[in-house]
C-alpha cells in the first residue's frame, strides 16, 4: 500500500482519488477552527502559495476528535476558511484520526511515522509531510508552526528524482 492507494472525500462530498497528487510534495494536516493552533491556517496557507508552482500541496482534514473544536458543518468549516484565512489550498470532508472510526489514510500515515510515546494523533495541527513518491517522510507535532518546516519541504521539492 502507498498513500496512492487510499480514497478521501472533499469538503463538498467528492471522492478524491489520492493517486491525484502523484509527483507532489505534500503536507496532510488534521485541523479545526475552534483550536489554539488555527491560525496555523495562515501559515499553511502562505507555504502553499509559495510553493504551489514548484509541485507543493496542503490537504487540510477537519477533525472533531480534540475538545469538539471542529463542531463545524463542512460547508461552515468551508466558509471560515476562505472566508478567514484565504485558504486556497486542498480541504477536505471531517474526518477522526484516532479509534476505531479513524479514516483509512490516517492509519496509514500513522504506521508510517509514529508518534511519541504512542502513534495516535495529540492534538488538531499535527503534520504529515510526504515525499513527491508518496513516502510519509515525516511527522511534525501540532506546535510545530508551518514555516519551521520550510527547510525540509525545499529539501523534497528540490529532489526532482522523486
Amino acid at each position: 500500500m502507498s498513500i496512492y492507494d487510499y480514497k478521501v472525500e472533499d469538503i463538498d462530498g467528492n471522492v478524491v482519488n489520492m493517486n491525484k497528487y502523484k509527483g507532489k510534495v505534500l503536507l496532510i494536516v488534521n485541523v479545526a477552527s475552534e483550536c489554539g493552533f488555527t491560525p496555523q491556517y495562515a501559515g499553511l496557507e502562505k507555504l502553499y502559495e509559495k510553493y504551489k508552482d514548484q509541485g507543493f500541496m496542503v490537504l487540510g482534514f477537519p477533525c472533531n476528535q480534540f475538545r469538539h473544536q471542529e463542531p463545524k458543518t463542512n460547508q461552515e468549516i468551508k466558509f471560515f476558511c476562505h472566508g478567514t484565512y484565504h485558504v486556497s489550498f486542498d480541504m477536505f470532508s471531517k474526518v477522526d484520526v484516532n479509534g476505531k472510526g479513524a479514516s483509512p489514510l490516517y492509519k496509514f500515515l500513522k504506521e508510517q511515522q509514529g508518534g511519541f510515546l504512542s502513534d495516535d494523533i495529540k492534538w488538531n495541527f499535527t503534520k504529515f509531510l510526504v515525499d513527491r513518491e508518496g513516502n510519509v517522510v515525516d511527522r511534525y507535532a501540532p506546535v510545530t508552526k508551518p514555516e519551521s518546516i520550510e527547510s525540509d519541504l525545499l529539501h523534497l521539492l528540490r529532489d526532482k528524482k522523486r
